[in-house]
């Protein structure tokens, strides 16, 4: 009998398919519908301290095997976001993730332990935002702005907290060290590539930014190289994912070194996605001879 239960710094999944963040944006009802799709956890769109409004549009697009966007990072603010989680928790039915980011380790602090109170089951910090007191830099892109993030966070929390790793980095590894040190409960890898798309004939970016984050099927191989030297350098679960839009995809990551997988851009190439990748999955591990989950690794 297949069994894809998998467990991630104690929280259990009854599947190790992960909804990423900002893909169903914050509402809870959106989180809800990700788990009724076939979600084994769910991931809200990052939140921080204060309201933030985000980029103008146009924010996103999809070309072939790629997907971009510029959101900006807009939510209604800790205090909200944390009454649409309180509904998401008790009606999801599956773990729910909450994202928070901030300007500096005092506002992850902040904006963790007001999204605390709606009891989600673990905390993902999402550390690739700009960090304004260190000239612009990604936090992530710093071991020691991320070893304070994330021990200022678990000082702050009781909750289980994972580092939201970014693969623009000249050493992600690295990174992963710094966020166990700093106490990471877990790691999710990876956030969005930097990139730029520009129409030839309009003469100017796609998106209104100029920059966004790049995601899709194409950035696969820079996700599994990713999760493939955290998993050398830490022992922590990872939240393994980028590019992953089949059960084979999946396999693929477990085999890097994920504990369980991030589902993100899939939704927007195949209608029932968690589902689907689901079942491959399981069919998959029944055609190669594994048991669970945890059994998928490379030789």
């Amino acid at each position: 009998m297949i069994k894809l239960e998998v467990s991630v710094a104690g929280v259990k999944m009854c599947n190790p398919l992960v909804l990423a963040a900002g893909v169903r944006s914050n509402y809870a009802d959106l989180l809800i519908r990700a788990a009724k799709e076939g979600a084994g956890a769910v991931t809200s769109k990052s939140c921080s301290l204060e309201p933030r409004p985000g980029h103008p549009n146009p924010t996103a697009m999809i070309h072939g095997q790629v997907v971009m966007n510029a959101i900006g990072l807009s939510n209604p603010g800790a205090k909200e976001e944390a009454e649409q989680l309180k509904k998401a928790v008790k009606e999801a039915g599956v773990p729910v993730i909450a994202s928070v980011f901030g300007k500096n380790a005092d506002e992850f602090a902040e904006a963790s332990k007001i999204i605390e109170k709606a009891k989600p089951a673990m905390i993902e910090l999402n550390i690739s935002c700009p960090n304004v007191h260190r000239e612009g830099r990604m936090f992530s892109a710093d071991p020691a702005a991320t070893e304070e993030i994330v021990r200022a966070v678990k000082k702050a929390v009781k909750l289980p907290v994972s580092a939201k790793l970014s693969p623009n980095v000249t050493d992600i590894a690295e990174i992963a060290v710094a966020a166990k040190r700093g106490g990471a409960d877990a790691i999710t890898a990876i956030n969005t590539l930097s990139g730029m798309w520009i129409d030839a004939y309009a003469k100017k970016p796609y998106l209104a930014n100029r920059q966004g984050g790049v995601s899709g099927p194409g950035i696969k191989p820079v996700a599994l190289r990713c999760v493939w030297q955290i998993r050398q350098a830490v022992d922590l679960p990872i939240i393994g994912g980028g590019g992953i839009t089949s059960g084979t995809d999946a396999a693929e990551m477990l085999m890097a070194g994920a504990t369980a997988v991030s589902i993100g851009s899939a939704v927007c190439y195949r209608k029932n996605a968690f589902a689907e990748i689901s079942k491959e999955l399981a069919e998959f591990m029944e055609s190669e001879g594994y048991a669970k989950v945890s059994d998928i690794k490379m030789d």
